[in-house]
């Protein structure tokens, strides 16, 4: 059975015993020298259900794994101390921004008058509000990196916010979909519950952009990031689709899996308890469909 907490400690172990070596994001950007080894960059998306996160941090922890967990804004003490309890095991902490779809909330729920507002008076609003959320989180434990939370129900992208601003005015040394190129290292994603679920996905996925799409952008991503993907990177992803874990661990074992890899996780995805592993599987198939009705409706970029 997939999506099973079992089954995410066998990948995890599997790809250490293969030879892979694990780095958080900050770790691998900050790397001196070209590892000779395979390389894994784990990263943790928290969406929701930060209990499930501390459990596979100790996991992680037991594996002698490190990643990196970003974190939606604060809203209980209990986050707090689950945030403190992960980072005390030696993983790195970010923020899971989604201020413009936040700011956009406040705007639709009638708090403020909406007529007139553009792109860049909401990216103003909402850069205002990343920094209140930073400041929350700063206040648990040290943050240099952040990463988009794909809000899939809301048509804005809180990405467009480095359209006008630069993250690394505040300290912050990288955003995934900016600062990776994907030229050689194969992007993995539990999105859409499968890790093959890109046609689930309204924006944890790769874009294909006209070089001069950026050219006003104060930020610009990296040329084969997942924000301007590129040829090699595509073909990469095109030759090595899985569905299911166990094809991941097959691959790993025979030698095809590349040696640069992203894997992201979803933590509250894997369960072994099975009313909450069926919970979460009706769940995401609804989803899922919800989705992919958004995405036959918008297909105009970020």
């Amino acid at each position: 059975m997939d999506f099973t907490r079992i089954t995410l400690r066998s990948l995890l172990s599997e790809l250490k015993d293969f030879g892979y070596e694990f780095f958080t994001i900050t770790q691998f950007l900050n790397k001196k020298e070209e590892c000779q080894r395979r390389e894994l960059v784990l990263r943790h998306d928290v969406d929701r259900n930060p209990v499930n996160s501390l459990y596979t941090a100790s996991m992680e922890y037991d594996l002698d794994i490190r990643g990196t967990y970003y974190f939606r804004r604060i809203r209980r003490g209990s986050d707090a101390k689950i945030i403190r309890e992960i980072a005390a095991k030696g993983h790195e902490i970010g923020y899971h921004y989604e201020d413009i779809d936040l700011i956009s909330g406040c705007i639709k729920g009638g708090r403020r008058n909406s007529e007139g507002i553009t792109e860049k008076d909401m990216a103003t609003m909402a850069f205002k509000s990343f920094q209140e959320n930073m400041s929350r989180l700063r206040a648990i434990v040290p943050i240099n990196t952040i990463c988009m939370h794909g809000s899939p129900m809301s048509r804005y992208d809180s990405r467009v916010l480095w359209k006008y601003f630069d993250y690394g005015d505040l300290g912050i040394e990288s955003e995934p979909y900016f600062d990776f190129s994907f030229d050689k290292m194969l992007y993995l994603t539990d999105t859409g519950r499968r890790w093959d679920g890109d046609s689930f996905s309204v924006r944890d996925k790769v874009y294909s952009t006209d070089p001069g799409f950026y050219k006003e952008w104060v930020r610009k991503p990296v040329s084969g990031s997942a924000m301007a993907m590129t040829a090699p990177g595509k073909t990469l992803a095109a030759r090595h689709r899985y569905t299911r874990t166990t094809e991941i661990i097959n691959a790993a074992r025979s030698s095809e899996l590349p040696d640069k890899v992203m894997l992201t996780v979803h933590p509250q995805r894997w369960n072994d308890n099975y009313l909450r592993w069926s919970g979460e599987l009706i769940s995401q198939n609804i989803k899922n469909r919800i989705k992919a009705v958004i995405i036959k409706s918008n297909r105009n970029g970020i």
